[in-house]
């Protein structure tokens, strides 16, 4: 896991470079054009994304296969290297791909978007199982993950490729958009690249930091690998599952912010505030009661347990950073998110270039927090100025973080009471059950949830679906009668 995630750490950062600001800038443009009726620019827009992808992924894919071994210092254990090499292609494919996405974004298309994404994940878990089953040794099946990693990249490009132009999008000349692709993409891109920039430093720094704190080489990488590899992706679950949401809803702010309708601005910045959060408060006590238990029975080990009880806050912050981030970005605040990705990445190199040797490698959650903590505040802050209808969310924020503290408390009595009895996984089961529904009533006892709107919203969904029934019926028997 070390070897693999040193790999694509750089890898991620190379891809941050060539594709991270793109496809949001993309995006954003077509929204803008399509509220002026500017068709024409539309499509020139997307080419001029797919140009401008395509011109910085294949110099920077041919600089690393020229150097090759030169680079090797970019990597904490050089057996990374070909690991990285191996994936190095999959950056045109993927980096392609991401404009493609945002193209999917500007059009509301969200389904196809969604399944080729699903699908990339399923190749490349089947292909890397099938690959790693017949492995040598450890790093031979490193190595393996990388190329079940390419084959997805390759697989969701060649998708997304064809639904482009099956959807009727067109290429044209790129000309004049090129320089407002460039100016809005660039801010985006900056801010992306220095945090990934600064996650590689981290895969480079924190193993060197503690050998030099007293851990072997071996251990440091393995410590490394428990935490940033294990424990640290598991923390994204409630952020994954608010992507989705924020997919649809970021179109939305857009087209609300350049058409003035601050009354439905306000709505969907709240709306989407709430949201995350309580989707990050029901994983929160979960984790924290039951770090081990889902380490033991996802990775058969303590330790990624321990990291992950141990960082199980940093959810809500990453979930806020994540939402809010894109919200700002959607309404053309580029550069105040790239200065303060920027503040909260120096404080997470000072944290692991510090701490380790206090705190192992627990510094890197302590990093993380600066990271997500100050840009979470930051982001909030920037919002208030901006908005001219102010989004009320802090009585919201208070309650239901609040709330986690008795939820847990009843899950930890819970968990040293059924441990021994029933053992690891039906204890995670049934305290995780009972902490979830335990929260969502204290929620709706001091009305921080509505499930009122909700009911409603079915219930006419229903009624909708029912007349539109009856009407096809209707028509049926009138043609009927008619013939």
């Amino acid at each position: 896991m070390g070897l693999y995630q040193v790999a694509l750490s750089i890898f991620a950062l190379l891809l941050t470079l060539c594709s991270s600001g793109t496809p949001v800038t993309v995006s954003r443009l077509m929204t803008k054009y399509k509220a002026e009726g500017k068709t024409d620019s539309v499509y020139k827009v997307i080419t001029a994304g797919l140009g401008f992808t395509l011109l910085i992924a294949v110099p920077v894919c041919a600089l690393f296969y020229i150097l090759g071994g030169k680079l090797s210092f970019l990597f904490a254990d050089e057996r990374a290297l070909k690991i990285f090499l191996i994936v190095l292609p999959g950056l045109v494919f993927t980096s392609l791909y991401a404009v493609i996405r945002g193209v999917f974004w500007g059009n509301k298309d969200f389904l196809p978007y969604s399944i080729i994404e699903l699908l990339e994940e399923a190749v490349m878990i089947i292909v890397g199982i099938i690959l790693i089953t017949f492995c040598t040794d450890i790093y031979d099946g490193a190595f393996r993950a990388g190329v079940a990693v390419l084959i997805s990249y390759i697989f969701s490009f060649t998708t997304a490729s064809i639904v482009f132009f099956v959807r009727k999008n067109k290429l044209k000349n790129p000309k004049t958009e090129l320089k407002p692709l460039i100016k809005s993409a660039a801010p985006i891109t900056a801010m992306r690249t220095a945090t990934s920039l600064a996650m590689s430093l981290v895969s480079v720094i924190l193993p060197i930091r503690l050998v030099a704190a007293g851990m072997s080489e071996s251990l440091a990488m393995s410590a490394f690998g428990s935490a940033m590899g294990q424990a640290i992706p598991l923390l994204f679950i409630p952020t994954t599952l608010i992507g989705s949401f924020t997919l649809v809803l970021v179109p939305e702010i857009a087209e609300n912010y350049y058409k003035k309708r601050h009354y439905y601005l306000r709505r969907d910045i709240e709306k989407a505030i709430k949201f995350a959060t309580v989707l990050s408060c029901v994983f929160i006590p979960v984790f924290l009661v039951c770090g081990e238990e889902i380490g033991i029975l996802i990775f058969g080990g303590h330790e990624s347990g321990k990291y992950l009880t141990a960082s199980c806050f940093l959810m809500i912050f990453m979930a806020l950073s994540s939402v809010t981030t894109s919200m700002l970005n959607s309404i053309g605040l580029e550069n105040k998110t790239l200065i303060y990705y920027v503040i909260s990445g120096v404080f997470m190199l000072l944290s692991i270039w510090f701490l380790p040797s206090v705190m192992g490698v627990y510094s890197l959650i302590v990093g993380l927090t600066f990271v997500y903590g100050l840009t979470t505040i930051l982001n909030l802050r920037l919002i208030n100025k901006s908005c001219v209808e102010k989004p009320r969310y802090k009585r919201f924020l208070v309650g239901t973080i609040s709330l986690l503290f008795p939820t847990a408390l009843v899950g930890i009595m819970l968990e040293k009471m059924l441990l021994s009895l029933l053992g690891s996984f039906f204890t995670l089961v049934v305290c995780a059950l009972v902490m979830v529904a335990f929260y969502s009533a204290l929620a709706l006892g001091f009305n921080l949830i509505e499930v009122k709107p909700l009911i409603e919203k079915v219930k006419s969904s229903l009624l909708k679906n029912d007349k539109i029934t009856r009407r096809k019926r209707i028509n049926k028997r009138e043609k009927v009668v008619i013939k």
